[in-house]
């Protein structure tokens, strides 16, 4: 069993561990031909899906004011107010979302978005994530930016993993209800404990 940070980092980056090893394993898996592919007119494409997720990280820490791992730098520096900044990010995400369509692309991006999330938060203290910071025209705490992080990566894992499996396409994981094959049904065993 792999050793954890203890508390709340060590917490965070598990489930962060467990949506990149996911995601990472199905964007992998999956053939060329789904990434072009949504399952009707007016959705993202897988490929968008995952640039989606992305983007999502690299422009929450850029929102929070968090630099990246590496340099990566998506947008620069942005003028004008809160509003304009945001629209600004959101029209790039977007243009992203359309332009990175090729497997590999979209892979080392999605990789690279997990790393600097992980190393972000990593390198922040347990007081740095109550520091406030403007998100989306609220104010609220770094912890909460990160959280943000956390649960769009889950939210759109899940859409990706439902246009996977509506593709016909297996997931790249065992299936964990596999393993309750051999339990005996709970009607059972509340006969075997009311005997007892």
């Amino acid at each position: 069993m792999q050793s954890r940070i203890p508390g709340f980092h060590g917490e965070y980056l598990w489930e962060l561990d467990i949506a990149r090893m996911q995601l990472l394993a199905l964007a992998n898996a999956a053939p060329e031909q789904i990434y072009g592919w949504s399952p009707t007119e007016g959705t993202r494409s897988f490929s968008a899906v995952l640039v989606h997720i992305a983007v999502g990280n690299f422009g929450l820490l850029h929102f929070a004011g968090i630099p990246t791992s590496g340099g990566i730098d998506l947008y620069g520096n942005l003028q004008g107010d809160e509003f304009a900044r945001t629209a600004a990010i959101v029209r790039e995400n977007m243009a992203r979302e359309r332009t990175i369509t090729e497997k590999q692309s979209v892979i080392d991006l999605l990789s690279r978005s997990f790393e600097a999330v992980q190393q972000s938060f990593g390198e922040c203290s347990f007081d740095a994530l109550e520091a406030a910071v403007d998100c989306f025209g609220e104010r609220t705490t770094l912890r909460r930016v990160f959280l943000r992080m956390l649960t769009h990566t889950h939210e759109h894992m899940g859409q990706a993993i439902a246009y996977a499996r509506t593709y016909g396409m297996a997931m790249p994981w065992p299936d964990p209800l596999k393993a309750f094959d051999s339990v005996p049904p709970a009607a059972e065993l509340r006969k075997s404990s009311q005997a007892q």
